[in-house]
């Protein structure tokens, strides 16, 4: 699945526009599927902003943004609904986790939604990024860095050909970024899928086919 920006600027941004130069707002930008694309994006420069655009979760922006040539904002609600459960997950900054439901409720509300990996595979996630003991933890209980893992792996559960990252690790130390990273990069690669990567900082999370300044 291939991702289009042309000449892309959000509303609130345009008029700092001229301020600055960046990689993507007010370009001509096609990233093809499977690429790994890292975005370094100082900050007031509308990291998050992107990320939600890229997901259809704001619309306030001038030019287009197309997924394999069909633009986002003309997709129904019926349409976006369906790019969203094959073809796009998300990792948000701020996790979006239901604070009253368990860590593996969590999970399970995505995992039973999209069928696409097994119980067994998912609780070995959760095992292996030290989740193990709190999954019948209320989410509100756990630490951010705790949340922020459970974030990951529920982004995993389903099918997709594009991941979008806004700050994944942000919260995690470097042993535990460096064992969510490796299994980001196993699904990522089991689905043939790309992912953008949002960051405030430069960093060696992966090997990146392509970094753009934002």
């Amino acid at each position: 699945m291939q991702l289009s920006l042309e000449k892309t600027i959000p509303a609130p941004l345009r008029e700092k526009s001229g301020s600055r130069t960046s990689g993507i707002w007010l370009q001509e930008v096609a990233l093809g599927g499977g690429e790994k694309i890292f975005v370094q994006a100082p900050s007031g420069t509308g990291k998050t902003t992107l990320i939600h655009m890229l997901y259809g979760l704001r619309n306030d922006y001038e030019g287009k943004v197309l997924w394999d040539s069909a633009e986002i904002r003309s997709m129904n609600s019926e349409q976006l609904a369906g790019v969203r459960a094959k073809k796009l997950s998300i990792i948000f900054q701020d996790l979006r986790l239901f604070p009253e439901m368990t860590a593996w409720e969590n999970l399970e509300i995505k995992r039973s939604l999209t069928d696409s990996v097994s119980e067994a595979e998912a609780l070995q996630w959760l095992e292996r990024l030290g989740l193990k003991d709190r999954k019948d933890k209320p989410a509100k209980t756990l630490s951010y860095g705790e949340r922020q893992r459970v974030a990951i792996i529920r982004a995993l559960l389903q099918p997709f050909g594009w991941l979008l990252m806004d700050e994944p690790f942000s919260h995690l130390d470097k042993a535990n970024i460096e064992i969510a990273a490796q299994l980001i990069g196993e699904v990522v690669q089991r689905n043939n899928a790309g992912f953008l990567l949002a960051d405030l900082d430069e960093n060696h999370y992966f090997h990146y086919d392509k970094t753009i300044m934002l």
